[in-house]
Formats: structure tokens, C-alpha cells, sequence
């Protein structure tokens, strides 16, 4: 990496952060990837460092977007992008056929406040209609703009850079960080961690994410769990806003969880997470070390599932297409003044929103 690329990657680690302060020892509410950080910072691993940073292949997203971005406000918050990508290659290939380009599957922008104690993520439909800027891509390839396309292509046209860039034009707020997990490294992970336990208010039955459960109190394995995540026909309205709440509602489970499984009087258990999560997720070029992770992870150890609010982006169904929503414009830049302004989102910006109508199917334990 040349030392001009190192200079424009992703903030992090600037004078911009103030010092985190401290708290318990708990999980952070960014989703898959950034949740399991915690467990991988401030842990002392530091006799399998060579191990663990192996695993780990970041992406320069910086150098690919240059300096066309959103202001880099210094006001103490963090702003992360978490993506769970839908690639059918290799062992993901269980999961459908390869069709040779990946989706951004969830989208979940996380604001973290300053201080570092409060956290907002907000939740984009992966079936938004957006206008998809210019990109270029990994490769260094120009990808044209598009009108009334789908969030999810971003990802799929222009790989992880293009999706940052749709995130930062349609929010007009610079991401800090960049966290991909895909199917099959959620699924080892949950695994590592013993399960997850939530209860079911109804039946859940879907053919497609393979998931089956009554009514009850479930502790779920990596299968099941990702099942839940990918589950969309067979709830509320069948709609990806539906499928969302599932999400936030597990979220809330693993984070409420994560603490209570023995990690830090284990070693083994430890090593086994930490392999686990540093396989699992690709991160920017900011945090693709041992050490830059277990900085970023330390910043947010002091958040748990009380302290985080999450919503998803106000959308309405497509009056073209019912299949696709679109953004309610005035609602949807509440949510992101608020979060430029390191606010909490109000909850006028979210009433008027489309619900998937699958709020309170699964609950946390």
C-alpha cells in the first residue's frame, strides 16, 4: 500500500476520535461483524497475533473513492457500514446458485455517539430504489450511475467501495469504517458462541431460508440462525422490511448474549471466537491488523443491547412496483441530520414509514 492510499483510508484512528470511555464489557449493536469485535479486542491475544491477523484481508476504500466524499466532521461520533453479503461461492454456495457477483444482502449503518456509549443503526432495505452514483470499482473500473436502482446492486456493480459511496450520497454522512460478513462465517460464529436464544411469538415456517420453529423459547445453532436473518416470505407482509425486524430482534438477542457465554475463563473458547470472527468478516484497510481491530473493538466496549436504538431507513412501497420501496425523502433526512449532528433520531422520522408488519414475531431472552 503506497503511503498516499495509507493517508485517505477510512478515519479511525485520528485526532477526529476522542477517547472512549470506559464501561462493562459488553457487545456492540453493529450487527454481525462489529459485534463480534468485541470479543476479539482487548481480550489478550496476543500469543496467536500472527494466527489471527492471517486471517484478516481488508479493502482500501479510500483509495478507490479519493476525495469525493462527505466532510470529514470532527465531532467525536463514528459512523460504520455493515454489510452481510449474499455470495453463493464457495461453501456459500449452499445457499443458491453462483452467479458470479455477490449482493449486499443487510445493510445497517451504525452511528456511534460521542463518548462512545449510545449507538443508532438504521437499518436500509435492500429492495430501496436509490439513485446509485458513479463508482469505480476494485478493479479500478468506471461503474455508470443508475436511476431508481436497487440498494443491493451497489455491492453487486462496484463491490464494497461502490456500496460506501451509495451509502454516503444518500445520507450525506461519512462512513468511518467498513464491515463485511458473509453467510457461512455468521453461521461458524454462532456456532463458536454456543447459540442464541430468542422466543417466537408465532410459528415460523419458510421454505426457502430453511427454518422451522413453533411458538416458544429456542436456542438457535448457526443454521437456524441464519435461517432466521434470511426469513422474508413467511412473515408479516413477505416483505424485506419484514425480514428486517427478524434482524434487529436477533441482534438485540446476540448482543444481550455474548457476555454470558464464558469467553474470558476459557482460552480455548476464546481462540476458537477470535478465529471464528477474524475469518468471518472483511474490514477496511483500517482494520485489517490484530492490533487496529482490538483498538476499534476497545472504542466500543462499552455498549450494550440497552443502549441502542435501531430503526430502519423510512421507506413506502414503490406505487411502480410493489415488490420495491422508495425513501420518504423529509422522514428520511431526520434520520440523517440527526446522525450528523451526533442526535438521537426522532421518532416522528420513522411513524409514517411502511412496516414489514413482523415486529414482536421474535423476541430477545
Amino acid at each position: 500500500m503506497t503511503e498516499q492510499s495509507k493517508s485517505g483510508r477510512i478515519r479511525g484512528s485520528g485526532s477526529r476520535r476522542k477517547p472512549p470511555a470506559k464501561g462493562r464489557r459488553a457487545a456492540t449493536a453493529a450487527a454481525w461483524g462489529a459485534a463480534l469485535l468485541v470479543l476479539v479486542g482487548g481480550s489478550g491475544l496476543g500469543y496467536v497475533y500472527f494466527k489471527l491477523n492471517g486471517n484478516l484481508k481488508g479493502v482500501d476504500i479510500n483509495a478507490q473513492l479519493g476525495k469525493d466524499r462527505p466532510e470529514n466532521v470532527d465531532n467525536g461520533s463514528m459512523d460504520i457500514l455493515v454489510l452481510g453479503s449474499d455470495s453463493r461461492s464457495g461453501a456459500n454456495g449452499a445457499y443458491g446458485r453462483d452467479e458470479g457477483a455477490a449482493r449486499s444482502d443487510t445493510a445497517m449503518v451504525v452511528h456511534v455517539y460521542e463518548g462512545h456509549r449510545k449507538a443508532s443503526v438504521v437499518s436500509v432495505p435492500r429492495d430501496t430504489l436509490v439513485e446509485r452514483p458513479d463508482c469505480t470499482d476494485g478493479k479500478g473500473r468506471r461503474v455508470a450511475g443508475e436511476e431508481r436502482a436497487m440498494f443491493n446492486t451497489a455491492y453487486e456493480v462496484g463491490g464494497p467501495a461502490c456500496a460506501v459511496k451509495t451509502v454516503e450520497s444518500m445520507s450525506g454522512i461519512r462512513m468511518d469504517h467498513y464491515i463485511e460478513v458473509d453467510f457461512t462465517g455468521f453461521k461458524k460464529l454462532i456456532d463458536e458462541l454456543g447459540g442464541v436464544e430468542i422466543t417466537t411469538t408465532k410459528a415460523i415456517k419458510d421454505s426457502k431460508s430453511h427454518l422451522d420453529l413453533e411458538p416458544g423459547t429456542h436456542t438457535l445453532d448457526g443454521e437456524q440462525s441464519l435461517g432466521l436473518v434470511r426469513t422474508r416470505k413467511s412473515v408479516g407482509d413477505g416483505s424485506d422490511l419484514g425480514r428486517i425486524q427478524l434482524q434487529q430482534a436477533f441482534i438485540k438477542a446476540f448482543i444481550g448474549q455474548v457476555k454470558d457465554v464464558g469467553v474470558f475463563t476459557d482460552p480455548k473458547k476464546l481462540l476458537d471466537l477470535a478465529d471464528a470472527a477474524t475469518k468471518a468478516i472483511t474490514p477496511d484497510s483500517e482494520l485489517d491488523s490484530v492490533k487496529e481491530l482490538t483498538g476499534f473493538a476497545r472504542g466500543l466496549s462499552g455498549l450494550g443491547a440497552e443502549d441502542v436504538q435501531m430503526v430502519t431507513l423510512p421507506v413506502a412501497y414503490d406505487a411502480a412496483d410493489p415488490n420495491r420501496v422508495v425513501p420518504l425523502k423529509a422522514a428520511g433526512q431526520q434520520v440523517w441530520t440527526a446522525l450528523k449532528a451526533d442526535l438521537p433520531i426522532p421518532a416522528a422520522a420513522t411513524k409514517d414509514a411502511a412496516k414489514g408488519q413482523a415486529d414482536g414475531v421474535v423476541k430477545a431472552e
